[in-house]
């Protein structure tokens, strides 16, 4: 009855949550049905109610990691703006969401790791990992319908951006927002988001990517100032 599945789907989600502490705490080889059961104040049995065997916990608790890591989360009212600043916005968010829990991204990791040696592990992750790369390729798709073919006045003619370069624009896009989590992973305290992204942005805007109309001098101005900080970071 309706009135008897809520509390069982609330034990299950409690469940999870105990499993994502655990975890958190002690690593996912630690994630055992007897650990879960301890943290979450239940009985052993209830957890195998909810979870069969270990693996499926572990399973479970992966889908959940992918949703907060893999999932692009759409600011409102980013569709107002041209798609080169909703890349620029999006770029943004995904890096303050992810770099703001770490802990998240750091399960993420070391799923990441269990999948060399576990083939559905890896395949969850890699079909997740696929999905956000598509999910940032629509926003990719709308810059490249702005830079269509189109013949200027000086002869030359503007090149078409290819459906490569497309794709190539949006794993760029996903692996700086990943590198930016993995740094807030490495170093929590020191740490800047807006660095990173002022950074990426910058290197983004060289390409003429998510420029904002500028001159070809003013991109070249952007590319030396991003090539001072990377001096200044490796000095």
């Amino acid at each position: 009855m309706p009135g008897q599945k809520a509390p069982e789907e609330h034990r299950r989600r409690d469940i999870l949550g105990a499993a994502y502490e655990v975890a958190v705490r002690h690593g996912i080889e630690a994630l055992t049905v007897r650990a879960v059961a301890a943290r979450a104040s239940v009985s052993h049995g209830t957890v195998l109610f909810h979870f069969k065997r270990r693996d499926e916990l572990v399973v479970a608790l992966l889908d959940t990691v992918l949703e907060a890591t893999t999932v692009l989360h759409i600011p409102a009212g980013i569709e107002r703006l041209t798609p080169a600043a909703r890349l620029r916005t999006l770029l943004r968010a995904e890096m303050e969401r992810l770099s703001g829990e770490p802990r998240y991204f750091r399960l993420f990791l070391e799923y990441w790791t269990l999948g060399v040696r576990d083939a559905v592990i890896r395949r969850r992750v890699r079909t997740a990992l696929d999905g956000y790369r598509r999910a940032f390729r629509v926003v990719c798709e709308g810059i490249a319908r702005e830079h269509r073919p189109t013949r200027r006045r000086s002869g030359a003619t503007r090149t078409r951006i290819s459906q490569p370069a497309i794709d190539g624009l949006a794993a760029v896009v996903v692996s700086l927002v990943h590198g930016c989590a993995l740094q807030a992973v490495i170093e929590p305290k020191s740490f800047s988001v807006l660095q990173h992204f002022e950074t990426a942005s910058g290197l983004l805007d060289g390409l003429g990517v998510i420029g904002n109309g500028t001159t070809p001098s003013a991109r070249r101005g952007v590319r030396s100032r991003v090539a001072q900080r990377a001096t200044l970071a490796s000095a």
